[in-house]
């Protein structure tokens, strides 16, 4: 049946749904950019910012899959997910807001505003993302992930190159005050509270058969060992690339807002603009990637962007003396097209990692397997940083996108063990 009818009659709810994601990519490139700078107030060594900047994964990779394993056994009349949304997401909304204001009080009301805004925002996580697997049947997963990673570039965007500007902007505002360095965090925060009620408003969230519903009491950590237990190891392959994949990813991301102030010479205003690049291509070529997947084979798409990622990544590593003889704004904005480039290629592995994933799941362990994709990601996130504010402090900047390439290179050859995850096979009856 779900062949007949196509993506289309789950477009709509799809663009819903996606405010939820909006939320996580308006907040999550502010965060990567801005605190950083912020902590460097503080410390000088880039291994102890690296250090910090792991805190949010720390909580993550305990809070995202114990969440949401919790949501898949979580049954109201809002539905399992929305709960957790409207309790933490507003809260998350507010910390987010505060962060440069605790940064001008001292080191310590910094870090106890960062910890408090991740134990919201990564409980919140699982729940969101777990939304759209609930409600779109498994053959469309990559179209439909691909329309989330849109509204995700497209919140980047609003973020990186809307919002991120603002921090230039140096004037006073009632309860806000001075808004130099600031004003990004409080209205971010605002639209993270738009979210939240277009999503009450106009999702609804299905309820399960008596069936479902017995699925769901399968205990927490049981759930985990059946997965772990598997015959087929595809998942488990899958989680080792999405591990490898995000450490070379989550190495750079944090200090490309420093590299291009330290390296580039870019003002605060526009030290988001490399990121915004990225959100640029998320918006543009995430539902495309979703298509093409769901053509070609998503393990065929995920292998060819690795390999792509890692030419791109060596090309950075060789930028700083390709164009040194450059004007800056060439050198900008070469720099700013590839980071473009490579936006177009991660879109299309994230779009097209987490369905292979659901594709392996019943309807009672969505959760757990979101949990899983996360508890993966999340320790990257937590190593990354760490080993390259190291490679930074010793080697210089360039270093990090060497380590970038190597992890992508590996994750490519991981990949090649997967043998499932394909939209073309068969699911289960609850995923139709």
């Amino acid at each position: 049946m779900s062949e007949k009818k196509g993506f289309k009659p789950y477009l709509g709810i799809t663009f819903l749904i996606g405010f939820g994601f909006f939320t996580m990519g308006l907040m999550d490139p502010l965060y990567d950019t801005y605190v950083p700078i912020f902590l460097s107030k503080y410390l000088s060594k880039m291994s102890l910012v690296g250090f910090f900047m792991t805190l949010d994964n720390v909580l993550a990779i305990f809070l995202i899959p114990l969440v949401s394993a919790w949501s898949d056994n979580t049954y109201t009349k809002l539905g399992r997910r929305m709960p957790y949304i409207l309790v933490l997401l507003p809260l998350t909304a507010f910390l987010f807001g505060a962060i440069p204001y605790a940064t001008e009080v001292s080191l310590v009301a910094l870090l106890v505003t960062l910890i408090l805004l991740n134990v919201t925002k990564q409980s919140v996580r699982g729940p969101v993302v777990a939304l759209m697997p609930d409600t779109i049947p498994a053959d469309y997963r990559s179209e439909a992930n691909g329309v989330i990673n849109t509204m995700g570039g497209i919140a980047s965007i609003v973020g990186t190159i809307g919002l991120a500007r603002l921090m230039d902007l140096d004037i006073t505002l009632p309860i806000l005050g001075p808004t130099k360095d600031k004003l990004p965090f409080p209205l971010g925060g605002l639209f993270v509270i738009l979210a939240v009620i277009l999503l009450f408003i106009f999702i609804r969230e299905k309820q399960p058969d008596a069936k479902e519903t017995q699925e769901q009491k399968v205990p927490i950590l049981e759930s985990f060992r059946n997965v772990a237990a598997q015959k087929d190891k595809s998942a488990l392959y899958i989680l080792i690339a999405i591990f490898l994949w995000f450490l070379g990813y989550q190495g750079v991301l944090p200090f490309i807002g420093k590299y291009s102030v330290d390296v580039l010479r870019t003002s605060s205003g526009m030290a988001a603009l490399a990121a915004g690049m990225v959100g640029i291509a998320y918006a543009i070529f995430a539902i495309p990637s979703g298509y093409v997947a769901h053509r070609f084979g998503r393990k065929k798409t995920i292998r060819t962007c690795l390999l792509v990622i890692s030419i791109l990544t060596l090309l950075l590593f060789f930028h700083k003396w390709i164009t040194a003889g450059l004007s800056n704004s060439l050198r900008l904005g070469s720099f700013w097209a590839i980071m473009f480039l490579f936006g177009i290629f991660w879109v299309s592995i994230i779009t097209n990692s987490f369905p292979m994933l659901w594709q392996m799941a019943e309807w009672g362990t969505i959760g757990i397997y979101t949990g899983l994709y996360y508890t993966a990601s999340q320790a990257a996130a937590i190593l990354g940083p760490v080993l390259t504010g190291v490679i930074i402090d010793i080697f210089g900047y360039q270093g990090i996108f060497l380590f970038c390439t190597i992890c992508m290179i590996c994750a490519r050859a991981i990949m090649g063990k997967v043998t499932k995850g394909e939209p073309s096979e068969i699911q289960n009856a609850t995923q139709k």
